[in-house]
């Protein structure tokens, strides 16, 4: 596994690293785009919020809840007004959730399609990957009249704010306005939905460096799985020992050796430490700055 993980090489390390932060980017403009009343010029901000969510879920002993309410903080201290930043935060984590199924749906059915076999089996190839369209689109229209589920997602957010009866209705507000508008709401699923594919060419990036032959097809469907095992298992911080039981049950149905999938699994590992300890201490450093200033 070693001798595989070398393969990649720094500079291969350091393209992975830079293609990742490619990928919040893709994140940051889902939440911004979900933040109606939001500049374009804040998407740096954006960025970076997300950034210090995802390290405090993989690399801090909080779990998801830590980084949620820990990434929401980074954008209430930027002074944004604090039912914007709960109202969007809602948002974005629906339609990062929706976009999720939409990307496990597609990788089920090309998983299907691909491991069915030869022969009249691969006619079904097609109504597989249409009906994954529909279901896509079905999931689209749900959004587009997401209104009925104002109170629930109202419920959720009031969840994440140590405030009176007085915020969550001003968060209730500020959901029912963002869902007013559907476009936007869209868009952010379109910018999460693109995050989970670029996400998953990360890793095909990875093995191509490490001169493993694997399809593009084959690498989102094989991640689409371990996306989704990891997300069952968002209770264990960084999904620790379950990303690499993953690889290694599920690489081998796409050709790839157990030691190729264990020195991928590692090379994101190395990745996620390589951006989220500077993430960490550069957070650190600015709530210490906060502090000083009495904030």
């Amino acid at each position: 596994m070693v001798s595989v993980a070398r393969r990649i090489g720094v500079g291969g390390f350091l393209l992975f690293c830079g293609w990742s932060l490619g990928t919040f980017v893709l994140l940051g403009a889902a939440w911004l785009a979900a933040a109606p009343g939001e500049m374009l010029g804040r998407l740096g901000l954006f960025s970076w919020a997300r950034m210090v969510r995802e390290a405090v879920s993989d690399l801090l002993p909080f779990s998801q809840l830590g980084g949620v309410v820990i990434g929401a903080r980074t954008l209430t201290v930027a002074r944004i007004p604090m039912p914007r930043v709960y109202g969007s935060l809602v948002v974005d984590m629906t339609t990062e959730m929706a976009a999720q199924l939409a990307y496990t749906l597609f990788g089920l059915a090309l998983m299907a399609s691909l491991l069915i076999g030869d022969g009249a089996a691969v006619a079904l190839r097609g109504p597989i990957l249409g009906g994954t369209a529909v279901m896509v689109t079905i999931i689209l229209a749900f959004f587009a009249g997401q209104r009925t589920a104002l109170d629930l997602t109202a419920r959720i957010a009031g969840r994440f704010v140590p405030a009176g009866r007085g915020a969550l209705e001003d968060i209730r507000a500020e959901l029912a306005g963002i869902y007013a508008r559907r476009g936007r709401v869209a868009l952010a699923f379109g910018f999460n939905l693109a995050a989970w594919v670029a996400s998953g060419a990360g890793a095909w990036l990875v093995l191509r460096l490490m001169g493993v032959p694997i399809s593009l097809l084959d690498m989102l469907s094989l991640e689409s799985l371990i996306f989704t095992l990891r997300s069952v298992a968002f209770f264990i911080p960084g999904a620790l020992g379950v990303q690499e039981a993953a690889y290694a049950l599920a690489g081998p149905l796409f050709g790839l050796p157990p030691e190729s999938a264990l020195a991928l699994s590692l090379a994101k590992r190395a990745r996620d430490l390589a951006i989220g300890v500077p993430t960490l201490l550069a957070w650190q450093l600015g709530e210490a700055r906060q502090l000083a200033r009495g904030e």
